[in-house]
Formats: structure tokens, C-alpha cells, sequence
């Protein structure tokens, strides 16, 4: 399964001048332990949770604050024994340029600097020039090619630092998981879905991405052995849905048949130890176990195992991303490009036969089944949507915001999505490297995307309404 815990590498830095027996006024070293120990203590305070663990210096020396650089490969080996996921810079006063840049090189992780603002003017005099030192130090980063985010220099309390914060994490979650993922494939493409193509082999190269296939005929052997030895739990399993769906006239036969997909897809991953599915939808399971499986993946989504629609490899990366910005908080649906609105040029429904979870549905809507598939309107509010593709061996990362409208009922699972400017979409699909299949997570992540792709050098953001 993905991995959304975080291990963060707080690293404090000071400006250090040689004048015994201590420096007195600018630089002065007392205002840049203050600042440490509040940020610090602030971080811990309100961010610590049991996804994410703060990895301090504080038995480096008395301050906890590192200028030396003779210290540089001390901190950077402990940081790399601690198996930190991201580095946070933080500069106490103007800080140590040179110690940025030697400790973040040697740990090749995402990196964000940032800075306290300059709030001590006293008798005339400052004492940290926290800002002048975040220049230096960015140019110090850039030289030594490490990639960074950036958080303007402000005070903690101010929302651009929680903002900011809470973006770097779900970035750093989304590298992490990018960089060890391994997708379960079960079936193939078939013959006339020519749009879902990828290269495996490139996608290994390039990115590490392991996948992992198997046969529907090795599906359908384990899938008769689930049905024959789990009609206890498949027939509680039952009671559990017919309380979210009204099913309707679907048979106990093939609901049971398909809960046995759930739990066959849910059991291979553990199997496989992978992080996602990309699932045979709608020829060889329905003509081998005769349903669909599209309720399948919409009851194991919300049991946070995600299985993409369509074998589309692309869109199994992209659920990884989206998943991981909102560090699992978030369930991604798969609304593809269908149909423009009838009445709202610039309105489009985003829509797939049922996969998208439950969990996720419009209030007031009453989730029924057809031919065991899900039908219902997802909830109203903004999303992200994205897609990840490939063309000629460049990958692009399209990314957006959208807010859903009102629109014609419709089966399936589905909402009514509004763009800035439809027609300039649609020709960006058509004549761009992007297919419709497209995946959406609520909430506002275009900029964690955006962010994302300065960690992946092979990978070019592209933004949905330019």
C-alpha cells in the first residue's frame, strides 16, 4: 500500500563570526537560538502527528544549531541513518550559506528553506537579517543542484507558512511514493483501446515504476476458489452493501460474485506488496465471471485500495499523485471526459460506469445499482483534476482546479464540472499529448503538482487552462 508517513529532517542554521568572547549586536548568537527554539517548539507543537515525525539536531551542540562546517558531514550522515523523507532549512538569523548547501547535497531528498521574518529592532540596532540570509542561501542550493521549495519569508503564525508547510509535506509524500511505486496490472489492454497505450519499459527506466501483471484466466482460477470457500464473510459482506446501495433487481448470486472481486483484488495486493491496481473492467472478467466489476473497486476505495479503470497505467500513476498530496486523506475518482453540458458551454460531465467511491456521494443522493454497477452524483465543491502522460518519450503532469454545476441526471457514477474555457480544454486534449481519461480528488492540489514535477526532471508540468 502507499506509504504516507513522513520523516521530516529539521536542520537550523546560524551565522557564525569568530570574535571571543561572544558576538555582541548584529549576528548576535542569542536571537538566533530564540528563533530556533520557538520555530521549533511551534513545529512540533502543531504538526507532529502519527504520519509525520520531526528529526532535530539538538545533540549537535548547546544550540542545537548547526554553522560549522566541519559539522556539515556529521548531520548530513545522522539525517541519512534517520532515513529522512525531507529536509526543512531553517535560517535563524543570516545564516551559513555554505552549511545549506554541503548538508542538503549529500541527501538528495525534497528540501524547503524558509525563514522567520526580521521583527527585532532594538536601540537602533538589527540582529538577525534573516531575509538577506534566504537569498544566500538559495544560491547556494541552486549551485549545488539541489531542488527546493520555497516559503516566503514571514512570521510562523502567518497562513502562508501553514499553506506552505502543509504543501511541502504533501509534495515530499507524493516524491516518495512516485519514486517506490509498484502497480499490480491485472488483464491487458484489449484490442480497439488504442488510447490506454504506455511503455513499461520506459516508465522503468525512467522512474522506477515496477509493474506487476497477471492473467484474467489466473484471476478467474482464484476468484471460483474465493466463491467456493468464503460464502460466510461474501454473504456478510452482503448484508454491508445492501445498507449503502439499493440494489435493485441484481441477483445475491452476482453481488456475491461481485464482493469476490473485492476481495481477490484486495488479497493480490497484499500479496504483491503493491501500491495500486490498474483492473480489467468490461470484457475478460464479465465474459469469464459474467459482472462487471465496477462496484468492486468503488467498495474497495473506500477501504483505501484503489483500483484504476480500463488497465490505463497512466491514470493509475496520476491516483497515485493525487492520493498522496492529500497524503491519503483524499479518495481520487476517475472521471473521464464524456459529454459537454447541453446547456453550459463551458461545463463538462466527468464520468465512468461506477468506480468512483461511495463515500464520496452528493448529499441527498440514494447510490442504486444497474447491472451491479454504481449510479450516483458525486458531492459539490472544488477539484483538482490531473492527468499523467506520456508522448514520444517526454511525460507531461496536466494539472487543474475545477468547481462542479448543476447538470442533467445521468447513470453511472459522475459530476458536472465547469472550466474557465471548455472549447480551450478540448482542443488542449485533442491536439495535446492527453487522452479523457482524467483523475479528480476534491480539494484545491493544482500547486502541489506544480510543485511535484521540480523534484522529477523527466516529467513537465502542464497547466489545464493555458
Amino acid at each position: 500500500m502507499l506509504n504516507y508517513k513522513l520523516k521530516i529532517g529539521l536542520l537550523p542554521i546560524r551565522r557564525y563570526i569568530k570574535e571571543p568572547p561572544k558576538r555582541i549586536g548584529i549576528f548576535q548568537s542569542d536571537y538566533a537560538v530564540e528563533n530556533k527554539q520557538n520555530v521549533i517548539k511551534y513545529i512540533k507543537d502543531n504538526y507532529s502527528d502519527c504520519d509525520t515525525e520531526f528529526i532535530d539536531i539538538d545533540w549537535l551542540n548547546e544550540e542545537g544549531l548547526l554553522y560549522f562546517d566541519s559539522d556539515c558531514d556529521k548531520v548530513a550522515e545522522y539525517f541519512k541513518q534517520e532515513k529522512i523523507d525531507a529536509l526543512f532549512i531553517i535560517n535563524c538569523n543570516f545564516g551559513q550559506e555554505n552549511c545549506a548547501g554541503l548538508v542538503a547535497k549529500q541527501l538528495n531528498v525534497p528540501t524547503l528553506l524558509w525563514g522567520p521574518r526580521d521583527r527585532n529592532f532594538t536601540n537602533d540596532w538589527r540582529y538577525t537579517d534573516t531575509q538577506c540570509g534566504l537569498f544566500a542561501m538559495s544560491k547556494q542550493l541552486k549551485r549545488n543542484n539541489v531542488k527546493f521549495t520555497y516559503i516566503e519569508n514571514c512570521d510562523i503564525d502567518n497562513p502562508v507558512f501553514d499553506e506552505g508547510l502543509k504543501r511541502f509535506f504533501g509534495v515530499a509524500c507524493m516524491v516518495k511514493n512516485f519514486k517506490n511505486l509498484r502497480v499490480l496490472q491485472v488483464g491487458a489492454r484489449i484490442k480497439p483501446f488504442k488510447s490506454i497505450m504506455y511503455n513499461e519499459l520506459e516508465l522503468c527506466e525512467k522512474f522506477g515504476i515496477d509493474i506487476v501483471s497477471f492473467n484474467v484466466e489466473e484471476a478467474i482460477i482464484e476468484l471460483k476458489e474465493i466463491y467456493a470457500n468464503e460464502q460466510e464473510q461474501l454473504e456478510k459482506d452482503l448484508v454491508d452493501l445492501k445498507k449503502k446501495f439499493n440494489v435493485g433487481d441484481c441477483t445475491d448470486e452476482d453481488l456475491k460474485k461481485v464482493l469476490a472481486i473485492a476481495m481477490y483484488y484486495e488479497r493480490l495486493a497484499k500479496q504483491n506488496d503493491c501500491n495500486i491496481i490498474s483492473g480489467e473492467c468490461w470484457t475478460g472478467i464479465k465474459l469469464c465471471w459474467d459482472v462487471f466489476p465496477c462496484l468492486a473497486m468503488s467498495l474497495l476505495a473506500d477501504k483505501d485500495i484503489y483500483v484504476t479503470c480500463e488497465w490505463d497505467i497512466h491514470m493509475t500513476v496520476t491516483n497515485v499523485l493525487l492520493l498522496s498530496a492529500t497524503r491519503g486523506k483524499g479518495k481520487p475518482i476517475q472521471g473521464e471526459f464524456t459529454c459537454r453540458h447541453p446547456e453550459n458551454d463551458n461545463a463538462e460531465l466527468l464520468w465512468h460506469c461506477g468506480p468512483f467511491p461511495v463515500s464520496c456521494k452528493a448529499e441527498g443522493e440514494h447510490p442504486c445499482l444497474y447491472s451491479c454497477k454504481p449510479s450516483f452524483r458525486i458531492k459539490d465543491g472544488t477539484y483538482t483534476i490531473a492527468r499523467f502522460q506520456a508522448e514520444r518519450g517526454k511525460y507531461y503532469l496536466l494539472g487543474g482546479e475545477i468547481k462542479t454545476c448543476k447538470g442533467p441526471k445521468t447513470f453511472g457514477t459522475y459530476m458536472w464540472a465547469e472550466f474557465k474555457d471548455l472549447p480551450k480544454v478540448e482542443r488542449k486534449l485533442v491536439e495535446g499529448p492527453y487522452i479523457h481519461h482524467m483523475t479528480e480528488v476534491y480539494g484545491e492540489y493544482d500547486s502541489y503538482l506544480r510543485e511535484f514535477t521540480k523534484y522529477i526532471d523527466e516529467i513537465e508540468y502542464d497547466d489545464i487552462n493555458n
